[in-house]
């Protein structure tokens, strides 16, 4: 699977935008969250999942609701997204009698 369309990847560049906006270090950032320096650069690279404690965590510490994040994560898929086909329940049905 590609890392370009993962959920922890848009997660993570939606985070790392926000605090680089800011201008504030990982360093401060994980000290104000009370997460590990190198866990919050994982996570900001997509290279770890954040469970929703750590993620409002940040959040928290980066002064950002949790909706504005994931609103911003919903545009970054939305642009990376490929178009899926959307298949009429109808068609399925005749296709499974017909085998």
């Amino acid at each position: 699977m590609s890392m370009e369309n993962l959920l922890r990847t848009h997660i993570g560049t939606s985070l790392r935008a926000a605090r680089v906006a800011q201008g504030r270090t990982l360093r401060a950032v994980a000290a104000d969250a009370r997460v590990s320096l190198g866990y919050l650069s994982e996570v900001e690279r997509g290279q770890k999942e954040a469970s929703s404690e750590l993620l409002n965590a940040i959040c928290s510490a980066l002064d950002l609701s949790l909706s504005t994040v994931l609103t911003d994560v919903t545009e970054l898929i939305k642009r990376h997204e490929t178009p899926v086909l959307t298949v009429v329940a109808s068609e399925v049905i005749s296709d499974v009698d017909a085998a």
